[in-house]
């Protein structure tokens, strides 16, 4: 009962996702243009997915994921962010079914899970369709918890290589999970209190497969990560990098009690009164000691030192990405607070012999506010604008909602506005490399090819991500192309291709030119490069074309067959390809 009725709740919270749509934020990148997971649940997805460390990650499950949800749902975003809240809704079941298991206590285990399940700090995570990794790593968290206390109760190999599989595909899920070793170690302590029979150097010992587990993750993340530019470290100094980890703890603690103001990017600020690191450093200090002196309520120290340890990765010690902090990233955190306060206030209540009626009216009152504010956060996900407006409204001067909101005004043609954004997100961020690339793309579309390829140029100077330099590169290419200065435009794709090998927009170009100078051979390999890295209609039948020229016409039948399995609207795939052929 108490498990339909999680489940119940998370989809009355969540109920606004299905009036959502796609957004800017990721979403293309994770599924509408990514090709790969457009061709569906195949063999050549799940072996890509396995190699690729496309957007800078390792997370191969989550990608198939996404494969999955295409070859079931196709465009329709409804079944996408869906699946979000079903697996959000299964976990919170799962976390209570190990609660209640490990400690015997059903309606505290309950409490815990109703917190997590509608808890709007957690909306992030499950009414963004790109967020799958959180979700689905939280997924495979739990079934590992469960199949820690199963292994626990009788320790035997086999229950242990359950735990290590459903750890590793965790971990595939999103790295997150590398703490997880740390966070068996607590619950040997409570609730399992299998340090009461087991020393602790063999508790250590026994996770010792799982830490290796992590260390591997680790290293692949980091390497992942820095070749993509996702790592700024060099950016901010270590000094402010720490000062910012403090107070985003305190942060955390405060949204969780309080959740308001919640928006999709919190911006860096090197910067920060002094009172403010005073006051986060003393908070956190009370907060640990308080904890650690209260040793009869061994969940209160459990459930501190699983938000702190838990956060480690993504707290900014190593900056990944310019954000100050993300709601997604207390999605496994708040487990902890949650446990030390629900067990915290039924403890006390007992004490107090406060009658059960009363806990009750006050929990459901609790659950029914965070309910709402849960029902209406999620509805700030349903267009770009709408979440990058209220992004604004609640978190001051802010270049990525400016810059995000101006690409969302320029796809729907509104230029002088679109270029009034990206300019005050250069004004607050004058190293806003995104803010100078929509830019310049904003100004080509106005006419004005001088100021484009300067702000380009100025894009390519100010980033160290990759994706983002050959995405400029790419776009002054275009600009020569558009001028007639083959040369340049030749030389600007090569260099970009340098950068991104796969990079579909030069490769495509080179094809085509390579194509308009009858240098077929040289047309052929760009096209069947660009159609292997990201495979279309419109790339097959591309080189289709290509071949046929060359009087290959027995693989050009081939590659068109190709072409028109794939396509989902073959009419649009001929018009595209008629029109690149053009120009």
């Amino acid at each position: 009962m108490l498990s339909l009725l999680l489940v119940l709740a998370t989809l009355i919270s969540y109920n606004p996702v299905v009036h959502n749509n796609f957004v800017s934020f990721d979403d293309p990148s994770y599924i509408t243009s990514n090709s790969h997971v457009r061709a569906g649940l195949t063999w050549n997805t799940v072996t890509w997915a396995f190699r690729s460390t496309e957007l800078a990650n390792w997370h191969p499950l989550t990608w198939i994921s996404h494969a999955l949800d295409f070859s079931l749902f196709r465009l329709n975003p409804i079944g996408h962010h869906y699946m979000n809240v079903l697996l959000h809704a299964t976990t919170a079941t799962l976390l209570f079914l190990f609660l209640q298991a490990a400690t015997g206590l059903a309606w505290r285990s309950a409490a815990v899970a109703a917190l997590f399940a509608i808890h709007p700090l957690n909306v992030e995570s499950v009414a963004w369709a790109s967020e799958r990794k959180s979700v689905l790593c939280m997924f495979f968290f739990l079934l590992m918890l469960l199949a820690y206390r199963w292994y626990a109760q009788q320790p035997k190999w086999k229950r242990y290589s359950l735990v290590a599989l459903l750890f590793a595909m965790g971990l595939m899920s999103k790295p997150m999970l590398v703490t997880a070793p740390f966070l068996l170690l607590l619950l040997d302590y409570w609730p399992l209190e299998r340090t009461q029979t087991i020393s602790l150097p063999r508790l250590i010992t026994e996770k010792l497969p799982l830490l290796a587990m992590s260390v591997v993750s680790c290293a692949v993340t980091i390497v992942v990560q820095r070749s993509g530019g996702a790592i700024h470290n060099e950016e901010f100094s270590f000094g402010s990098r720490l000062v910012n980890a403090l107070i985003s703890y305190a942060r955390y603690v405060g949204k969780a009690i309080w959740p308001s103001h919640l928006g999709a990017f919190y911006p860096y600020a090197e910067h920060r009164p002094d009172w403010q690191i005073a006051a986060a450093v003393m908070f956190l200090a009370l907060a640990t000691a308080t904890m650690l002196l209260l040793r009869k309520q061994r969940y209160l120290a459990v459930g501190w030192l699983w938000f702190l340890g838990a956060m480690v990765p993504v707290v900014g010690i190593v900056q990944v990405g310019e954000q100050a902090m993300a709601d997604r990233y207390a999605y496994l955190p708040l487990i902890g607070l949650f446990m030390a306060a629900v067990w915290t206030v039924a403890d006390v209540a007992k004490a107090e012999k406060i009658h059960p009626s009363y806990l009750s009216v006050g929990t459901c009152v609790i659950l029914v506010a965070l309910s709402a504010t849960t029902y209406r956060q999620s509805g700030y996900w349903k267009t770009t604008s709408t979440l990058w407006t209220h992004t604004l409204a609640v978190t001051g001067p802010n270049f990525m909602a400016e810059d995000s909101l101006g690409a969302a005004l320029m796809d729907e043609g509104k230029l002088p506005e679109a270029k009034k954004h990206f300019e005050r997100a250069v004004a607050i961020n004058p190293r806003d490399a995104f803010g100078l690339l929509d830019l310049g793309a904003c100004e080509k579309l106005s006419g004005d090819l001088v100021e484009a390829m300067r702000n380009y140029e100025a894009a390519v100077r100010m980033s160290a991500d990759r994706n983002l330099q050959a995405t400029a590169l790419g776009n002054m290419g275009s600009l020569y192309k558009t001028s007639g200065d083959y040369a340049r435009a030749r030389a600007k794709y090569e260099s970009a291709l340098q950068l991104v090998p796969d990079y579909n927009l030069a490769l495509t170009s080179l094809g085509l030119m390579a194509e308009k100078a009858g240098d077929l051979p040289a047309a052929i390999n760009y096209f069947t490069h660009a159609a292997a890295s990201s495979p279309s209609d419109r790339q097959y039948l591309l080189l289709s074309q290509a071949l046929a020229r060359a009087g290959r016409q027995q693989d050009a039948q081939r590659t068109l067959a190709q072409a028109q399995a794939m396509s989902q609207n073959w009419d649009a795939a001929v018009g595209g390809v008629n029109y690149l052929l053009r120009q």
